[in-house]
């Protein structure tokens, strides 16, 4: 399976309107889409863990799809019609891919801390980074963004809960097919009509498992006002600025942002947490940047050359 490049709308891809939040979104630059993301990502994810002992892990993912599905489809309004076999088939499964890397990682959270279980999961997106990459290049960015990863999580999970660390790597595995997915809807459909479509997919897929876990305690007021904060931060804010990052980023070098996360964590740690960084892990830090930095370089050096071999 080849794995597309977002570089460039296709034609059934709709321009965005002028004035439009995608628009003025889109103007932050792909790279600054991501660390955007990232960071939406982050604040969503400390909230999240406060929302598990109301109503659990299954239930969090389900408040947070539900509210961000519900969100995007009064926003983008997406169109029903017009849409073929083919692009209806991309939306689900991009919305089963949503609801399972979601699904995964809180049941991950559930069993091991925050900072090992984002580092477990960005292991995907670099394994697709090599895997999507044709170069060579890419591959040392891949390794050194590894080696940071690793790092930061302290050379080794052996004192980490078996359980979870598997629901973590699934989570990297789904994280990855997101990747993928993302990058093809975005180009079969306009604006973030697709990821509307595929959020409400992963909604109605999650809503059973969320009853039988949490039951009742969805309705509560106050679980769902922070379900609504966590979906606003961890799904409708992340995956739309991950949706526009991807129209322009090959997912080689967008999976390669993603080794930014644990990083991104970590810092956030350190500045809302009060959680001291040690040497080893600034030195994890400064290696997943180098990387990501690396890997960014090398694709605006490979498009300047594209822009230039016609007028050789």
């Amino acid at each position: 399976m080849s794995t597309p490049s977002a570089t460039a709308p296709s034609t059934q891809q709709a321009p965005a309107p002028s004035g439009g939040a995608p628009r003025r979104l889109s103007s932050l630059g792909p790279v600054g889409l991501v660390l955007a993301g990232g960071i939406s990502v982050q604040f969503g994810g400390a909230l999240a863990v406060t929302l598990m002992p109301r109503a659990g892990a299954l239930g969090v993912v389900t408040l947070r799809l539900l509210a961000a599905a519900v969100l995007l489809l009064v926003v983008c309004r997406p169109r029903l019609r017009g849409h073929s076999r083919t692009d209806w088939g991309t939306v689900v499964v991009f919305g089963i891919t949503m609801g399972a890397m979601n699904g995964l990682f809180y049941e991950a959270v559930a069993r091991i801390p925050l900072g090992p279980a984002v580092t477990l999961e960005v292991l995907g997106p670099l394994a697709l980074s090599v895997l999507a990459s044709r170069r060579a290049i890419n591959a040392v960015w891949a390794g050194l963004a590894l080696a940071g990863v690793f790092l930061l999580g302290g050379g080794g999970f052996s004192d980490l809960d078996p359980t979870g660390v598997a629901f973590a790597l699934g989570a990297g595995a789904m994280w990855a097919a997101y990747i993928v997915f993302s990058a093809r809807t975005g180009r079969r459909f306009p604006q973030a009509d697709g990821l509307a479509l595929a959020m409400a997919v992963a909604a109605l897929l999650f809503l059973p498992l969320g009853i039988a876990e949490a039951g009742t305690r969805l309705l509560d007021p106050t679980t769902v006002a922070l379900g609504s904060a966590v979906a606003l931060l961890s799904s409708v804010l992340p995956y739309t600025l991950e949706l526009l990052a991807l129209r322009r980023l090959p997912a080689s070098t967008f999976a390669i942002l993603m080794s930014l996360e644990p990083a991104i964590a970590a810092t956030a740690g350190f500045l809302i947490l009060g959680q001291a960084l040690s040497a080893t892990e600034a030195a994890a830090i400064a290696l997943v940047i180098a990387a990501s930095i690396g890997a960014v370089r090398t694709q605006v050096g490979r498009g300047k050359a594209r822009a230039q071999t016609p007028e050789a």
